[in-house]
């Protein structure tokens, strides 16, 4: 009998499964923002797997060609672009390449590096997320006929949330300065983008303007990793 995977990506696409019969690959540090990703995918259709690291990312696809590779700009152990350009000059291709964050400055260096696209976080809206990658798919391979078209969002669950505050909180206990540092706001903002948390993503940008202008953090982190805790104290009291 065949697997479920032969299945999925053996049936044609249909109009509420525009994306039957590819497999996207998510290289993405945040649970929270994984979670969607699985959850839009799901309804869509394709089959997703996922990679936190460039590391993870580049054994997995020493073993795996996907069709849609969605690249984080920022990710533990570098910048998402390194791993776009390496992509988008590599033989075959994949047909989707797209840069993904939720610092919309770093939209023109995922095109520079060669991307197709870009998504900005928070990514959400359903069909918001069929089109882009509909629209970057060779025509051969784009889905003849009418497209269900719904304003319908994803919901995350709650503990991806929990993991990715907790994942942040340990960072900070280490007092972090200079790179790393860097790359704890760029994944605290963008979690916090995700999940519409106003507040907490206000202070990390503020966090950032001042690491960013050479000015002293020490405070504003602090004040950011009080703000961590109590979120995850609320957290655990649901």
């Amino acid at each position: 009998m065949d697997s479920l995977d032969d299945i999925v990506t053996t049936r044609p696409p249909t109009a509420t499964r525009p994306l039957l019969g590819l497999t996207v690959l998510a290289v993405e540090d945040s649970r929270f923002t994984s979670e969607a990703l699985r959850l839009l995918c799901l309804r869509s259709g394709a089959r997703i797997r996922r990679a936190d690291t460039l590391h993870h990312a580049r054994r997995h696809l020493r073993v795996y060609r996907p069709s849609v590779v969605l690249v984080d700009m920022g990710l533990p152990d570098g910048s998402g672009a390194a791993l776009i350009a390496d992509l988008a000059q590599a033989s075959p291709r994949v047909d989707v390449l797209l840069g993904m964050s939720g610092d919309l400055d770093t939209h023109d260096t995922a095109l520079k590096a060669g991307a197709d696209g870009f998504l900005a976080k928070p990514v959400a809206n359903l069909s918001q997320f069929q089109s882009v990658i509909l629209h970057h798919l060779p025509p051969a391979q784009r889905p003849s006929g009418l497209r269900v078209l719904t304003d319908a969002r994803v919901e995350p669950d709650a503990i991806a949330l929990r993991d990715d505050l907790a994942a942040a909180a340990g960072v900070l206990s280490g007092a972090p300065e200079g790179r790393r540092l860097r790359y704890l706001t760029q994944f605290l903002g963008g979690v916090a983008r995700s999940a519409a948390d106003t507040p907490l993503s206000e202070a990390v940008d503020c966090l950032e303007d001042r690491l960013v202008s050479g000015q002293p953090t020490g405070h504003q982190r602090d004040r950011v990793a009080v703000m961590v805790q109590d979120r995850l104290a609320r957290a655990r009291s649901i």
